[in-house]
């Protein structure tokens, strides 16, 4: 009898993870320098056909740019792997001789990775690689509508790994796509850990799993543009962070707010560089294709060309239309251009002063994308370190694009695909996570000094051995004579009893 799908699927992601669990025990085994071998092999497995998986995911997916996409692949293996090879991972990672201290790293065990269609194939390696640094096997879920991209990439991975010597298992991948499938991966007891990328009710149910996640929320940042910006820089980062693969990386800005007193030279340039300023109709228009009839996102949107947005929305733009802009004053869940949109879709606000655009700021952010990521254009280093004081974020980029800097492409954060939001956002993390957030330290802790060193600092003496163990319920102390009085009685009192 043929198994039903759900339960053909639950039985594939139970047969992964016994799997895994026991090559990850092996793998347990390896000192740093083989962990580090087998990483650098899968990476350079990576880096060799990132072009043929960039077109393979737009291909399968329609989101986004190819020539983009090689450089998120890239994001996700060689940058990933410049930035990780180095450190230590495995075994003893820091010894204190003074305070007499030793850490050990401790794998988590299995990492579930939970995968987008946004970004798969670079996800994949990026998520691989971390995990196999820390010392951890991998079971990947693939978004199904981008299946075949992540299951060629995992192909890849596991071709590289198995020339490498490592354990059968250590890398796995669900190939039975179902809902049922990835609760079973999350909720196993045997799961060390949850990396989730993907949309706020996957994220929810990570952390609801009963085991541990790292988590991404919605990114909605907004990018202040001050009265000191060098403005068509200011304007060049936006435009080439919201076009990058179409803006679908969630830490692409989707709001400008600008001062009043700059604001006719910050429209000048965005129409310069090819920003279309919607007229009230066309806004209306384009506005009921933002969101869908249950206020989520419209997927038909995600990662699509202003020429197939304006197509849908049945408008016209003009030739050589970067992204669509719309002019806006409310901020709100039912005011679809303040929320977040994987698409080169922005809304552009003015305030009077910087203390009104950094309120309007974190209206917006609050409204939605709270912890995640947003961008201030300025060189006035008293309203940066205002903003970064004030903000709800976990990243505050300077001068640079969204898209890229929050993934740590134009900037020095750590290089990542999964963005954590901080305790704001419902995550567990404001990290870009790394194999540092997917280990555990066992702390190895000498003796420093004895229970009188500690009396003596505190400045008391031992108490009384008399006096505490002969104090009486009414504080009176006990003599010999008592005490052998006391005795006297109670044998008497038994033997009368006898």
């Amino acid at each position: 009898m043929a198994l039903d799908r759900d339960l053909q699927s639950i039985q594939e992601v139970r047969d992964l993870i016994r799997k895994a669990k026991a090559a990850q025990k092996e793998y347990a085994t390896w000192d740093q320098a083989r962990v580090d071998a087998l990483v650098k092999t899968i990476a350079d497995a990576c880096i060799a056909k990132v072009e043929p998986l960039a077109k393979m995911a737009v291909e399968e997916t329609g989101f986004g740019i190819w020539q983009d996409k090689v450089i998120k692949n890239l994001l996700g293996s060689k940058i990933t792997y410049e930035y990780i090879k180095d450190m230590k991972t495995v075994g003893v990672i820091r010894e204190d001789k003074e305070k007499k201290l030793m850490e050990i790293a401790v794998p988590v065990g299995i990492v579930a990775a939970l995968i987008p269609s946004t970004n798969p194939t670079s996800t994949t390696m990026y998520k691989t690689l971390i995990s196999l640094k820390a010392g951890n096997a991998i079971i990947v879920s693939p978004h199904p509508n981008a299946k075949k991209c992540i299951l060629e990439t995992v192909r890849i991975i596991q071709e590289a790994a198995k020339k490498a010597g490592a354990p059968d298992g250590l890398i796995g991948c669900i190939e039975t796509t179902t809902m049922q499938a990835t609760d079973a991966l999350m909720k196993n007891p045997d799961t060390g850990i949850i990396l989730a990328t993907g949309g706020s009710a996957m994220v929810k149910a990570a952390y609801s799993s009963g085991n541990p996640a790292l988590g991404v929320g919605p990114g909605n940042g907004p990018s202040f543009i001050e009265r000191t910006a060098d403005i068509p820089a200011a304007v060049k980062h936006i435009m080439d962070s919201k076009t990058f693969d179409n803006g679908t990386i969630c830490a692409s800005e989707q709001s400008i707010v600008t001062e009043r007193c700059i604001a006719d030279q910050v429209k000048a340039e965005v129409k310069r560089q090819g920003g279309y300023f919607l007229d009230d109709e066309q806004s209306k228009k384009l506005e009921k294709m933002i969101m869908r009839a249950n206020n989520t996102m419209n997927p038909a949107i995600v990662g699509k060309s202003v020429q197939t947005i304006a197509r849908m929305a049945g408008i016209t733009v003009p030739e050589g239309t970067r992204v669509l802009v719309s002019e806006q004053t409310e901020v709100g869940p039912k005011h679809p251009y303040s929320r977040e949109k994987l698409c080169p879709i922005l809304a552009f606000f003015v305030e009077e002063n910087w203390e009104k655009a950094c309120e309007k700021s974190i209206q917006i952010l609050q409204n939605e994308g709270a912890g995640h990521t947003m961008t201030i254009h300025s060189q006035n280093e008293a309203v940066i370190r205002e903003f970064a004081l004030k903000k709800p974020v976990s990243r505050l980029l300077v001068n640079t694009p969204g898209a890229l800097g929050g993934v740590g492409a134009t900037t020095s954060l750590a290089p990542a695909l999964t963005l954590g939001c901080g305790a704001v956002g419902g995550s567990a993390t404001s990290d870009n996570i790394s194999p540092l957030n997917l280990f555990n330290i066992r702390r190895v802790a000498w003796g420093m000094c004895e229970l009188e060193d500690l009396r003596a600092q505190a400045g008391i003496s031992a108490p009384s051995c008399t006096s505490a163990s002969t104090s009486t319920t009414a504080g009176a102390s006990l003599n010999s004579s008592d005490v052998e009085r006391i005795t006297r009685e109670i044998l008497a009192a038994v033997l009368k009893k006898n």
